[in-house]
């Protein structure tokens, strides 16, 4: 990106050089007496070539070389100064060159203009002319090669002084692209010298006989490039097919996805939608330039948007520029956007969800992604699918069956790796908090073990909500629940206890499946007694802090009437 200074600099620079520049080369270096009719062919071959060009690294390369040093041969530099000019801007033209970026037109018109007039003008330092026999001068023929090589290394000095002075662009420089062009130029350079031969013997039907072998050369190697391009594609699907099925989270294997994609592809907007219970996507997960942001967006119906189109079809779409989708309800797409491409992510041949991508470029996606997106939204919805499944083992592994809340295997593992933090000087305190209900066994006597459940799962629930996020609750036991206080004092552990014995104390559980003579839902006091103890004063190992805080649970409550809360004293 560049600043409208500079890019109305452009505009005054191009003014200022190109036209002048090139009434000042046509003064110093006219041409030879040339009738219009004999240059039309050239000028033909040229803008064909520059509607072919190739594009690698979205950096476009047109094989335009090897006819302009026939023409700058055979007609000197002016023509061949003109003909490129009209060159670059059909090639322009066959890109799209968006509205943003029309400073390119004044840009590259500079750059080629001084890579004709430095390459033209070095040519003719060293004794060159035009319009001689390179049969006849092997030095004629030597300083054609030297044209030929300083046009090459002039363009590419002036290409990469732009992208670092003026696009600010880190290297490296010298890509893919920069090995396409250097190959592609050394494969078509001898063809100009054949076609200037040529064109001095037979005039312009000898552009039919190199003309015809060359763009068949040209679409040889597009294929061959996308052929090579889409074998990448495939074999960085793969490479993240596994990196996919190696996450065991799925907020993971969603993050890295979409990473990837975003890596692959010119994405400036990326969206994720999920199919909730086959009526309506929702938008799950939404980054924009790079940026993961809260998904917030309206519920989308089949058949709505360009989500519900893909949803409904089961089929992908891709829209070149805005014009052909802004005629859909596109709801969360922003107004920027031009290019998208939508994918349906199905899983046993349902449709789970949509992937949208799109781009403020207009063309920014080909038809061959199509195919790779595809696969890679296939890996992605096994990928999901398993995650979820290992989170949901883990979880049942991890949880109470009955409250929700953590079980006493993975309390104890989360105790033990607490205590490791405080030995190691991560934590400075560790408290704990247990608790028992006082006569349950009347309660599942009284009311039955459904009841007993039901007051097991409200009191799970008023525990989880009063400790929130500066704890762990846990379900140790039968009727006994445990809470973990990481860089808590005992002083504070104390007081939390008081409000946890008054939260049980003072309201009543209600019974949902028992009810009482006048036909309402039955209302159950009960009390429980609570221990205390706080590492690392009660207890130099976890073992030690739960049988302190039981000892001060069981002696110190219990035994003292219940209904009350008691700390561990040595």
């Amino acid at each position: 990106m560049i600043s409208s200074v500079i890019k109305k600099s452009i505009w005054f620079a191009w003014l200022l050089i190109v036209p002048v520049g090139i009434w000042i080369t046509y003064q110093v270096y006219p041409p030879a007496q040339v009738s219009i009719w004999e240059v039309i062919p050239f000028i033909i071959l040229m803008s064909v070539v520059a509607a072919m060009p190739l594009v690698v690294n979205n950096t476009p390369i047109f094989l335009i070389q090897w006819v302009s040093l026939a023409v700058f041969l055979k007609y000197g530099i002016f023509i061949e100064m003109v003909l490129m000019q009209v060159s670059v801007l059909i090639l322009l033209i066959r890109i799209r060159v968006p509205k943003a970026d029309v400073h390119k037109f004044p840009l590259n018109s500079l750059m080629f203009f001084f890579v004709s007039l430095f390459s033209g003008m070095l040519f003719y330092a060293l004794g060159g002319t035009h319009g001689e026999q390179l049969s006849s001068d092997p030095y004629y023929l030597f300083l054609g090669a030297v044209y030929g090589i300083s046009n090459f290394g002039i363009n590419t000095f002036i290409l990469v002084s732009i992208q670092a002075l003026l696009f600010k662009l880190e290297g490296p420089y010298f890509g893919k692209d920069f090995i396409w062009e250097t190959v592609t130029t050394l494969i078509t350079f001898p063809i100009g010298f054949v076609l200037y031969e040529l064109s001095k013997d037979m005039g312009p039907i000898a552009l039919l006989f190199v003309g015809i072998p060359f763009a068949s050369l040209s679409i040889i190697l597009g294929l061959y490039y996308s052929s090579d391009k889409v074998n990448q594609f495939l074999q960085s699907a793969a490479e993240i097919g596994h990196q996919l099925a190696e996450r065991l989270k799925s907020d993971d294997v969603l993050d890295l996805f979409v990473q990837k994609l975003i890596e692959m592809l010119p994405v400036d907007y990326a969206y994720i939608l999920d199919v909730e219970e086959d009526r309506e996507l929702i938008l799950i997960h939404k980054v924009e330039f790079g940026e993961v942001l809260d998904p917030v967006s309206e519920r989308l119906e089949k058949g709505k948007g360009i989500s519900g189109l893909v949803w409904e079809e089961k089929k992908p779409v891709l829209f070149h520029s805005k014009k052909q989708w802004k005629h859909i309800n596109s709801g969360y797409i922003p107004a920027g956007a031009e290019s998208i491409l939508g994918v349906p992510i199905v899983r046993n041949n349902q449709v789970i969800g949509v992937l949208v991508l799109a781009a403020n470029k207009k063309r920014a996606f080909e038809k061959s992604q199509l195919m790779i997106i595809d696969i890679l939204c296939s890996h992605f919805a096994v990928a999901v699918e398993n995650a979820r499944h290992h989170e949901k083992t883990k979880e049942n592994s991890e949880r109470c069956a009955l409250t929700g809340l953590y079980n006493y295997r993975y309390f104890e593992n989360m105790l033990t790796a607490e205590f490791e933090k405080l030995q190691f000087g991560h934590r400075n305190l560790l408290s704990l908090i247990l608790l028992d209900i006082d006569h349950f066994k009347s309660v599942n006597d009284t009311y039955g073990h459904q009841s007993g459940n039901e007051i097991l799962i409200e009191l799970g629930e008023r525990l989880r909500k009063r400790i929130g996020g500066i704890g762990t609750v846990a379900r140790y036991g039968g009727e006994e629940f445990v809470i973990l206080l990481p860089e808590t004092m005992k002083g504070d552990a104390l007081k939390l206890a008081e409000q946890i014995r008054l939260l049980i104390a003072n309201e009543p559980f209600t019974l949902l499946q028992s009810m009482d003579e006048e036909g309402k839902q039955l209302l159950v006091n009960i009390t429980a007694s609570i221990g205390v103890a706080t590492a690392p004063q009660d207890a130099d190992d976890s073992l030690a802090l739960i049988r302190h805080a039981d000892r001060a649970l069981y002696v110190g409550a219990k035994r003292s009437g219940r209904n009350r809360v008691a700390e561990y004293v040595k």
